[in-house]
């Protein structure tokens, strides 16, 4: 099996593990599509490389601790602080996305902060 290495990554596993990352903008397109994508590369893909495992499961965690912020803070929508915070988080779900998709293709790990990890 591959390891953390980028020289040691092969091209098609590093691709599928930035998949795997990018995949949390399907969120854009369809309802909880960050949870579905991810969820479906990931399964498809996880048997390829330890390395798409691996991303795989942090995106899917990290996505779904996006969800749940995410429905935790609708509520303050009416007490106005959601309008400030909503966005905090959507910028915050971008940018790690963004800098997990860059280190998938570099061929290293990358590790959410603040993520719950539920799937193992």
């Amino acid at each position: 099996m591959a390891t953390d290495r980028g020289s040691e990554v092969s091209n098609e596993a590093k691709t599928w593990a930035m998949f795997c990352q990018l995949a949390g903008f399907a969120k854009f397109i369809f309802p909880f599509g960050n949870l579905i994508l991810p969820l479906i590369i990931w399964q498809l893909k996880k048997d390829l490389d330890q390395f798409v495992d691996y991303h795989g499961k942090e995106s899917l965690n990290f996505q779904i601790t996006i969800t749940i912020a995410f429905l935790l803070v609708f509520p303050t929508l009416f007490v106005l602080i959601g309008f400030v915070l909503i966005p905090a988080i959507l910028v915050f779900d971008v940018v790690m996305m963004i800098v997990a998709a860059l280190k998938a293709n570099n061929g290293e790990r990358f590790e959410y902060p603040l993520t719950i990890r539920l799937v193992k």
